[in-house]
This record gives structure tokens, C-alpha cells and sequence, in this order.
């Protein structure tokens, strides 16, 4: 196997994807679930705690609001940092001074163009 092919295949298998992270949302939403799944341990403990809390129900349900506009955003992070990690994996044969390229893309409307322009740069 190539190693681009393999590349691809590690990439595909840490991608994260919005429809998972919606169903999480809309069903889990409130324990944080969606959070954990985007690697955002940090405020999914916060909305679990919050949940648990007579007191954090209010503000906990406009944070599960705005979370529903933010979710793509998330997405596009955490498939970017898996893009990054996964740049040092091409240059191992490279001088010590070759380092990879860790800017992002121009924005685009759909995420998916954003992710495939990202792995041809490399």
C-alpha cells in the first residue's frame, strides 16, 4: 500500500462527521455528548455537570441552542487537526528544515471541498 492510500485510510477512520455530531446533539445534547465526540472534553463536563443542576437547565438549554449553529465549525476544527497531526507522517524522509505547511484553506460552504483541497496540498 502507498503511502498516500494509507494516509487517506488514517484520515478517513479519525474523520469526524456532522450528522453524527447532530444526532448527539439532538439526543444527548443536554449531557454534552456532541462535545465528547469533537474532542471538547472540557465543555462537555461543564454542560454534564450543568445538566445535573436544577439551576444549570436554563442556561444549559440556550448553550444547546447555539451549539446547533457551532457544530459545523467544531467539525471543520477537529477534522483539521487531524489533517495537521497527519502532516509530519509526510515529510519523514524530508531535511530537518522541511516543515509541513499548517495554515488552513480558504473557506468554502461545504466542508468536505475544505478537507479534500487540505490533503492534496500535502
Amino acid at each position: 500500500m502507498d503511502p498516500r492510500t494509507q494516509e487517506q485510510l488514517i484520515y478517513e477512520a479519525h474523520r469526524k462527521s456532522t450528522g453524527a455530531s447532530y444526532l448527539l446533539w439532538f439526543f444527548l445534547g443536554f449531557l454534552g455528548a456532541h462535545r465528547f465526540y469533537l474532542g471538547r472534553t472540557g465543555t462537555g463536563v461543564i454542560q454534564l455537570l450543568m445538566c445535573l443542576s436544577v439551576v444549570g437547565i436554563i442556561p444549559l438549554a440556550f448553550w444547546w441552542l447555539i451549539d446547533a449553529f457551532m457544530i459545523p465549525g467544531m467539525v471543520r476544527d477537529e477534522n483539521m487537526k487531524t489533517i495537521n497531526a497527519m502532516a509530519p507522517m509526510a515529510f519523514k524522509g524530508s531535511p530537518e528544515g522541511a516543515k509541513p505547511r499548517l495554515e488552513q484553506p480558504p473557506r468554502t460552504l461545504d466542508p468536505r471541498v475544505e478537507e479534500i483541497r487540505a490533503m492534496r496540498r500535502r
